[in-house]
């Protein structure tokens, strides 16, 4: 198979996730963009590389590596830190300015902004694995291949992560 057939065929599926998970890490549009377009550049440049036929963990931990190197390179901001209850409670604020929709959508509109702003405000040991768990849908195998440690270390920040999120999604602490 040519590098360019192997490309498209098992790794163009999955730019989706890949920047998906690259805008929750990166917390940027522009950025994810950016950092799709790089880590698509070294996956198509490394695709030999590639073992088997699932390359969906593989460009996945592509793709964290380069937003992380990004987030060192531009220094935007600490790469560790805890959760951001002033972040959390501004995205909140924003969500209740922009009230002029109907009830019910506005209702999905600020629980939507509820649980992302919770999830930004993890920091990105836990943010990533609770992206690549509950929206891409990753077995905890593959997590601990992308993100590069045990399993165990997977499923404890995967509690952490969704303790955190309970926490902040509570009804008390969100003033309801």
């Amino acid at each position: 198979m040519s590098q360019r057939l192997a490309f498209d065929t098992l790794v163009l599926p999955h730019l989706d996730a890949a920047y998906n998970l690259a805008r929750w890490l990166l917390r940027s549009e522009q950025a994810a963009e950016d950092a799709v377009q790089e880590a698509s550049m070294r996956a198509f440049r490394y695709i030999d590389s590639l073992r088997g036929d699932d390359a969906r963990p593989w460009l996945l931990g592509i793709v964290r590596n380069t937003c992380f190197t990004m987030l060192e390179r531009v220094r935007n901001g600490p790469q560790w830190v805890e959760f951001d209850d002033a972040e959390f409670e501004a995205a909140q604020g924003e969500a209740q300015s922009r009230e002029s929709d109907p009830v019910a959508q506005l209702q999905r509109q600020r629980t939507r902004v509820q649980i992302d702003a919770a999830i930004r405000a993890l920091s990105p040991p836990l943010r990533e694995v609770i992206v690549l768990r509950e929206f891409e849908d990753l077995e905890y195998a593959q997590i601990a291949k992308i993100v590069a440690v045990p399993i165990g270390t997977v499923m404890s920040r995967l509690s952490r992560a969704r303790e955190r999120l309970r926490a902040a999604l509570s009804p008390t602490s969100l003033g309801q």
